[in-house]
């Protein structure tokens, strides 16, 4: 048969488990996504946090001598667990600055559309873009690489262990915006190009030809050339996807190391 008495040592133990890994949850890419259920979120978190918990050896609870004291150990979980999802979700971002990017490009920069996954007003590529690295990260296991990495660092993080230092934050944040901006301009690079050229080639048709109305004209050709470019160099993005990925892998290991 089951046991199922526990003590209320190991009960705050699983507590702090538990926190951990639904602040985790709350923030990290794929297991934030918006419109899934609040109590399927919940539900993960306590499986997860259980079988943590069935899977550690030892159940040692540090030391508090005050419910206020046990209050900041919760608050430290929670820390922790947000500080190493944030660090993934961040790169997110990047998506969101090559879609308007390119929607500036093709002029297409006032469409906006509903994302359901985040529940905010989003263009009409970087929707796409949103979409598709998130259909291969579901493809690729990385939300397990996530599981895993979070499984872990109840090893190298101990509950009630962990240790901030904002210098350090900082400058893993830092660091990460030196190739924001070159990550995303190389997933809308083609775009970009395109539309580059197609300004230069409409202008010297304008020197050529100043009786016609370029104005009018020129919108439905880069339109046109801008979606058909979409079209075209829609495979780039698994290869622009690795480095993406490979950024959320670096981001969250210099997090957990920063909170040792």
């Amino acid at each position: 048969m089951i046991d199922y008495t526990f003590s209320y040592d190991d009960l705050e133990f699983f507590l702090l488990i538990f926190v951990r890994i639904s602040c985790f949850v709350v923030t990290a890419p794929f297991f934030s996504i918006q419109n899934v259920p609040r109590r399927v979120k919940a539900g993960f978190s306590f499986v997860l946090a259980y079988i943590v918990y069935s899977t550690m050896e030892v159940h040692v609870v540090p030391q508090y001598n005050t419910v206020y004291g046990y209050a900041v150990l919760v608050l430290k979980e929670a820390i922790a667990g947000l500080v190493i999802g944030f660090g993934a979700n961040i790169c997110n971002s990047v998506i969101n600055l090559a879609g308007r990017l390119a929607d500036m490009e093709i002029g297409i920069s006032m469409v906006s559309l509903f994302d359901p996954t985040t529940r905010e007003q989003s263009g009409f590529t970087g929707v796409l873009y949103q979409y598709s690295i998130m259909l291969i990260m579901m493809v690729t296991n990385l939300h397990h690489y996530f599981i895993r990495a979070l499984v872990e660092t109840f090893e190298i993080i101990p509950i009630g262990m962990a240790k901030f230092e904002s210098d350090k934050i900082v400058s893993i944040i830092i660091r990460y915006l030196d190739d924001y901006v070159m990550i995303a301009f190389r997933i809308c690079l083609p775009v970009v190009a395109t539309i580059m050229l197609t300004n230069a080639v409409l202008g010297i048709l304008v020197k050529s030809a100043p009786q016609i109305n370029m104005f009018s004209v020129g919108i439905q050709i880069k339109l046109l050339i801008g979606l058909s470019t979409l079209m075209i160099t829609i495979g780039v993005l698994p290869a622009a996807s690795d480095f993406i990925f490979d950024e959320m892998k670096v981001i969250m290991t210099d997090m957990i190391r920063s909170m040792t």
